[in-house]
């Protein structure tokens, strides 16, 4: 029986506004990646996050993005890796005191979005990141997306990662993801999604937007869960994962 890591953002609430089915999805993931208050969350939302994950027995990650709650962090922003590696070991560090507060333990570091995306393809930014994470905690393991510079330069610093791979995004060429900003950056069919991931966690490939089968390293599998039909999703995984004797 092979044994996959199912994760998920998390904590991604702000103030009043709610977002994501974070009560329901925690039943189905191994992983929590918790929004750490610049991109979304709030110290509220974040203490609540890190106890529902010790409630469940999921593993707590933090999930540092860029200081933009208008656009959800999805939005660029030119940062010099020197305001990088304090943007990182900044939000790390709150949310390690939660962490700390509620006897939990802080398992692995996500960057967010338009970050995520940057330090995929940025040497400098990627290697900003890995330091970060290393002096804050060099037991913790990196999430990056799979054949990244930030899984390189996370393992160039000395630390654990962990090659992320993504069941509702497609895939280009060159192993990164269809940006949002294309109408075909999201798998919409969740029969599709599923079929994606069991086809990355067999075979460590994806077939990307051309129909061409390209090698992934598969470590990780990130569910979003603030789509409308996250929940159902997650659902019709798991039975699929038990059926094909793949454990979470």
């Amino acid at each position: 029986m092979r044994t996959i890591d199912l994760n998920c953002d998390m904590g991604e609430s702000f103030g009043a506004y709610r977002i994501g089915q974070d009560q329901e999805i925690v039943k189905y993931i191994s992983s929590a990646n918790i929004a750490c208050g610049f991109h979304a969350g709030d110290p509220k939302t974040m203490d609540e996050t890190v106890n529902l994950a010790i409630k469940h027995g999921v593993k707590i990650g933090a999930h540092p993005g860029y200081p933009d709650l208008n656009g959800f962090g999805r939005r660029k922003m030119v940062l010099t890796p020197e305001e990088t590696y304090q943007l990182i070991v900044y939000q790390v560090g709150a949310l390690l005191g939660f962490v700390k507060v509620n006897n939990g333990e802080l398992s692995h570091v996500k960057p967010h979005g338009a970050l995520y995306n940057l330090a995929a393809k940025d040497e400098k930014i990627a290697t900003a990141i890995a330091t970060a994470v290393y002096q804050v905690d060099p037991t913790l393991t990196l999430y990056g997306l799979s054949n990244s510079k930030l899984t390189e330069a996370g393992e160039k610093v000395g630390l654990t990662v962990a090659h992320e791979v993504f069941a509702d995004r497609t895939y280009q060429a060159d192993g990164t993801l269809t940006p949002r900003s294309e109408p075909n950056a999201l798998l919409t069919d969740s029969s599709d999604a599923v079929d994606q991931v069991l086809q990355m966690i067999k075979t460590s490939t994806v077939t990307d937007t051309n129909g061409t089968s390209i090698p992934i390293k598969v470590d990780t599998v990130c569910l979003h869960g603030d789509g409308p039909h996250a929940l159902a999703f997650a659902q019709q995984l798991h039975q699929r994962l038990s059926i094909e004797n793949i454990k979470w």
